[in-house]
């Protein structure tokens, strides 16, 4: 059967479509976009902002026009199934808990050893370490599509890894909806920082990346385990505010001076250590002076980049019911700027790193030239090369900034200099 996934939102959604992928295709089935006539369609739904809620929404209506069965599982989905069924759309809807059981709807044909269509997976396979989440943020509904925390078998994980290894990848991404939980509902004594140990002994070279890290979860024990060379020098640290009385009403477990403490802590550690953070503008009460407070702390840190999302209401959260709410064009002038900031931002923390060399995954290659990502996480530009390999790292130089990219020049093209 020919099977096509569109999958939205959060790298855990995306590592969770990436197995069944790899589960269809050794069962003998073909991996296809929707548009290449799929048999079945599976859509792995998102519910994290409204914008989520109606992509998903398209998404499942663009599956049905195709008439392909439709299997509908996600966030979106384990919200509104009860809405998904009184509509009799005639499509399947799976919950979060079972989302791996859609592989038995799916009949098995053959057996294989190797993934079909490998290259899907990007280059960089995510891989889910962790799902749920125990905290009580109050504009988030996502506990209530996963449910708490819940931490995947370390053994589990390493096979994950050695696998993919095996088929010739050089970078992974460890993901979950709250990552630095991971090992706490375990039987035996674990954490993040002794997974990512047991990870580096048990594996050969793939390069291990974080997807988000919460900064009261980030201690010398993660400090210690980020020095080694194969853990990338990125990490992406949450905010959401940078006023105590706007973190106080999203019931985050910090303040801007505790988040500051930690922060500066990280960048005396390590040089060239890539600080992404994640900000809400226009929350609920939040005024002109409160973003201001943001902006200003913002400014003073040091981030490499922000990911700007403006407050979008979650029926079912308590922020729902705040009071006021701030107007739309009110949101939109915020974003704007605090995405010109994230701009301005990314453009010095590149140029900082011109005529400095570092190991990039290659992403793209086309006759046009060669992108790829690098440990610290800049996208980099470099002239193409026959020499080099799609999905594999490659030492490089940083020689230049532009819009899009900073540019570059392979190490192993430089000539030795005239004597």
């Amino acid at each position: 059967m020919r099977v096509a996934f569109i999958t939205l939102g959060c790298r855990t959604n995306q590592a969770e479509s990436a197995h069944l992928e790899q589960m269809v295709s050794e069962g003998g089935h073909q991996i296809v976009d929707l548009s290449e006539g799929a048999d079945i369609c599976v859509v792995n739904t998102c519910s994290v902002t409204a914008k989520a809620d109606y992509q998903s929404r398209q998404s499942i209506s663009r599956a049905i026009k195709t008439k392909a069965e439709v299997i509908v599982t996600g966030c979106y989905a384990e919200l509104n199934s009860n809405l998904l069924k009184e509509k009799r759309l005639g499509i399947k809807v799976i919950s979060n808990e079972n989302k791996y059981s859609i592989i038995n709807l799916i009949p098995s044909i053959s057996s294989s050893n190797t993934l079909d269509r490998a290259p899907r997976l990007r280059h960089r396979p995510t891989i889910k370490i962790q799902d749920g989440c125990n905290n009580a943020c109050s504009y988030c509904i996502i506990p209530s599509a996963r449910g708490r925390s819940r931490s995947i078998n370390p053994r589990d994980i390493i096979d994950e890894i050695r696998k993919l290894e095996s088929l010739g990848f050089e970078e992974i991404v460890l993901s979950g909806i709250h990552l630095g939980s991971y090992g706490k509902d375990l039987i035996s004594s674990s954490n993040l920082a002794r997974l990512l140990e047991e990870i580096l002994f048990a594996t050969a070279k793939t390069r291990i990346r974080l997807s988000s890290i919460e900064i009261n979860e980030i201690n010398d024990q993660i400090l210690n385990v980020l020095r080694h060379d194969r853990i990338c020098r990125h990490l992406h640290i949450p905010l959401q505010s940078g006023d105590d009385s706007i973190l106080l009403r999203m019931n985050r477990s910090y303040t801007i001076k505790e988040y500051s403490r930690i922060l500066n802590k990280i960048t005396s550690q390590f040089s060239n250590m890539s600080i992404g953070t994640d900000i809400i503008v226009g929350f609920p009460t939040e005024e002109e002076s409160h973003f201001n407070n943001m902006m200003t702390f913002l400014d003073s840190q040091p981030f490499t980049y922000l990911h700007v999302f403006p407050f979008s209401v979650r029926p079912g959260t308590l922020a729902a019911n705040l009071m006021p709410q701030v107007s739309d064009s009110l949101k939109r002038q915020r974003v704007s700027r605090a995405r010109e900031l994230s701009m301005r931002m990314k453009a010095a923390f590149w140029e900082e790193n011109i005529d400095r060399e570092h190991e990039m995954l290659v992403e793209t290659v086309n006759e046009n030239g060669i992108i790829g990502t690098t440990s610290n996480y800049i996208k980099v530009f470099i002239p193409f090369d026959a020499s080099i390999t799609l999905g594999k790292l490659v030492r490089i130089r940083i020689t230049g900034v532009c819009k899009e990219y900073a540019t570059g020049l392979p190490i192993i093209n430089l000539q030795p200099p005239d004597k």
